[in-house]
Parts: structure tokens; sequence; C-alpha cells
């Protein structure tokens, strides 16, 4: 994938165990993004304290290969990771972090982030398209995110490449005054 406005060329790929602290110094830059307060349930604090064990126990559940979960990252030329996108599997029957039931076997979309010199090119629409085949792939009838009320880039972004509003909204313990809306995309 080239940006528009470059010759930059990024590979867009699940992530491997083994780059569990590239994936926490991406996940670190996106807690410190000024909209991280509305994109992110953990703050910057709480992740940095975090143990490498979280992290590598989280990589390795997310890398090439697991089937509960895939995070896909866009890597430049140079080796930087340039965005993520993380796909979970959640499965009829269950519940949800919020304490919802799992009614259909569905994907998950969280921890989106894209580094701001990088927004605008496309790089996002190409992770997502890379999350949703590999949810597709996994049998999934529909996927859904969350996205807080008040982030409206988010939502715009989410609306134009086809996800919709269903009306659902999850309240956020740590702050009651705020909530959440969920979006979906049914399988094609």
């Amino acid at each position: 994938m080239s940006s528009p406005d470059s010759d930059e060329k990024f590979l867009v790929r699940a992530v491997r165990a083994a780059e569990w602290p590239a994936m926490k110094a991406l996940r670190l830059l996106a807690l410190q993004d000024p909209m991280a307060p509305l994109a992110f349930l953990e703050t910057y604090d709480e992740a940095v304290a975090r143990p490498d064990s979280f992290w590598q126990d989280r990589a390795t559940n997310a890398a090439a290969g697991a089937t509960e979960a895939q995070t896909f990252i866009a890597e430049g030329p140079d080796g930087e990771w340039a965005g993520t996108v993380t796909m979970l599997l959640e499965r009829a029957g269950t519940t949800d972090w919020a304490g919802f039931p799992v009614e259909r076997r569905q994907g998950h979309v969280v921890g989106v982030y894209v580094r701001p010199e990088h927004r605008g090119c496309g790089l996002t629409e190409v992770l997502f398209d890379e999350a949703l085949q590999w949810a597709w792939n996994a049998d999934a009838e529909r996927v859904r995110l969350i996205v807080h009320e008040d982030n409206g880039r988010a939502q715009r972004f989410y609306r134009r490449v086809g996800f919709v509003p269903t009306g659902r909204t999850v309240p956020l313990s740590a702050r009651p005054d705020e909530i959440e809306l969920e979006y979906v995309l049914e399988r094609p």
C-alpha cells in the first residue's frame, strides 16, 4: 500500500509473538495521542506500569496463527510501525467485556491507531480490510466496534467503511456521565 502523498509503501500483516516490544511501544504512543481519552479504555499510566509478561501474552494471544484474536500492523519500509488494529472473536452464548450477551459469532474491532503523520492516506482502510477479512475467514457473522459518543472523527470513518450504529449504548464505569456507541458491519 502506498500513500498518495509519498512513495512510502506499507506491509500490512499480523504481528508475531516476538514483536511484543514494538507492540508495547506503539500502544504507549497511541495512549499519548490527544484523542486517547476518547479512543481507549486504558490510560498511558496504567499501560506503562504493566509488566513485560502482560505485553508478551498480549502479543502471543493476537499473533499470526492465533484463533481468538489477531493484531494487524502497517509496517513501513524502514520497519517502523505506522498503525495497528486488533480484531477479537466473540462467541455466541458468552458475555462481552461490558456485560452484554453475545448472540452471534462476531468480530470486535479494538485498538485502532494510526500515527498522525500517516493519517489521511488510506492506511486505516487497509488495516480494516485486513482485519475484516480475517474475521470473515473465521466465520464471523458480523463485526462490531464501540466508539465514544464524542469521537466524531472515528464515527465518520466507521460509517464511511460501512459500519452502522445499532442504537445500543455502553456506559463507561470509570466515567458514568459518558457513553460509547455500538456500530456493526454485517457479513457481506
